[in-house]
């Protein structure tokens, strides 16, 4: 069990062989010293965030830590060819918290163990470099975000398209008055989905470890469908596509549209209407976000063949004047009569590699404010997918407390946090 102290948890971490030092300090690089990093979860997604760390030169990836030998072994295989150092093979990142020469984490599990490698980095002086969604839900977000404020760490989440040059650009033309005064935005998936259809249970392979791959979720059987991937469209597992794309385009759209703070309230309508499959969470939702004097709305429809703006995914953000149409890699501004007045784009292979050289140079410099998305800021858009989720469980209009981050509705705030797994309680970082 994790205790709900710091000092209770140093002691007891020390107690399962995980000692963490007491005494945290903030590394002083020097210039030609490598920031080692052990990169946690390197399937798909992991992968490629973890060659990207690799690809900055005064990067080192040093350990690789997977629940799976098989995976972890093809990794460092791989790592050994491309670097010409053999990374240390690791199966629970735990046993990586006291080891001071690892200096930051990557993170980029299942969504349900998101959030528990970035605390106990935080706690233990580690830098993190976490994808999105930043959390399962609303209590586990809240919670790194404290502990990175409070040991002072660097944080950065995976919405990699706020380092996209473009973006930029486009907050930029906002900003010159172009479109007027800017109330409303949109945000939307519209791409074809294949239905989730889960395997017989069984018993896992060997060289899964896969009481640690359930981590905090509570214990069932084993799936090969669900750890293969359909843990994205399981309540205990996966947040929806609102937490696995949505995020990104709710994220920039609110970005563009200068909104910095949480939703005051949410509204979310859907439900599973097309496909007859396994999956548990919607196939088609809207979800209304009230900020004062604007509105962001996020449209998501996973049976569609028709697109929005000939774009599977994107955002347009209106002004009295006119709009903006933004997808992944470029910008579209419109005059009022629909007219092109101004664009631009950028590479979107170079948008991952700047998001993970923001965050290296960050943890040189010791200036959170440098950093392209913050834990805070990731955990706003997070959060937003979390309440949209929740409002649609309810089938409430809920108000949200941008303070305490619960509800208006006891209805709601019973899927703020959940009950984790014992041996994977979320610390209290608060005391």
């Amino acid at each position: 069990m994790f205790p709900s102290t710091r000092r209770s948890f140093l002691r007891q971490s020390a107690a399962l062989g995980l000692g963490l030092s007491a005494g945290l300090t903030h590394r002083a690089f020097a210039v030609n010293e490598k920031i080692r990093v052990a990169c946690i979860g390197v399937r798909g997604r992991g992968n490629s965030v973890m060659n990207s760390f690799a690809a900055e030169p005064d990067c080192a990836v040093t350990h690789i830590c997977d629940v799976n030998e098989s995976t972890r072994g093809q990794r460092g295989k791989e790592m050994k060819e491309k670097t010409g150092l053999m990374p240390k093979l690791v199966n629970d990142y735990r046993s990586l918290l006291d080891d001071e020469s690892v200096d930051a984490f990557m993170v980029a599990t299942p969504d349900h163990w998101h959030a528990l490698p970035t605390i106990h980095g935080c706690l233990a002086g580690k830098d993190v470099y976490v994808e999105k969604p930043a959390s399962h839900n609303i209590l586990e977000g809240k919670t790194a975000v404290a502990a990175a404020r409070k040991h002072g760490r660097m944080v950065q989440v995976g919405t990699q398209l706020r380092s996209a040059p473009f973006m930029k650009d486009a907050i930029q033309y906002i900003h010159t008055g172009a479109l007027g005064k800017v109330i409303y935005g949109r945000a939307w998936e519209t791409s074809r989905n294949s239905a989730v259809q889960l395997v017989p249970d069984s018993d896992p392979p060997s060289d899964l470890d896969y009481d640690l791959w359930q981590g905090p979720a509570p214990e069932r059987p084993y799936n090969r469908s669900i750890v293969g991937g359909a843990w994205r469209w399981l309540f205990d597992y996966g947040t929806g596509d609102l937490g696995n794309d949505g995020v990104h385009r709710i994220d920039y759209c609110r970005w563009v549209m200068g909104l910095e703070g949480m939703p005051q309230a949410i509204c979310c309508s859907g439900g599973k209407f097309f496909f007859e499959d396994d999956q548990q969470w919607p196939d088609t939702q809207v979800v209304t976000y009230e900020y004062p004097g604007k509105i962001l709305q996020y449209e998501m429809r996973l049976w569609s063949q028709p697109r929005l703006f000939g774009l599977g995914e994107g955002a347009a953000v209106y002004g009295e004047n006119g709009w903006i149409l933004l997808t992944n890699n470029s910008w579209t501004a419109y005059d009022a009569g629909d007219k092109v007045v101004r664009q631009g784009d950028s590479n979107p292979s170079h948008t991952q590699q700047a998001h993970v050289r923001n965050f290296l140079d960050a943890v040189r410099s010791r200036n959170r404010e440098s950093l392209n998305q913050e834990i805070y800021s990731g955990h706003v858009s997070t959060v937003m997918c979390h309440a949209g989720n929740i409002s649609w469980r309810t089938g409430k209009k809920l108000r949200l407390d941008g303070d305490t981050e619960r509800f208006d509705e006891e209805a709601a705030n019973q899927y703020v946090g959940r009950e984790h797994r014992k041996g994977f309680e979320l610390p209290n970082v608060e005391d």
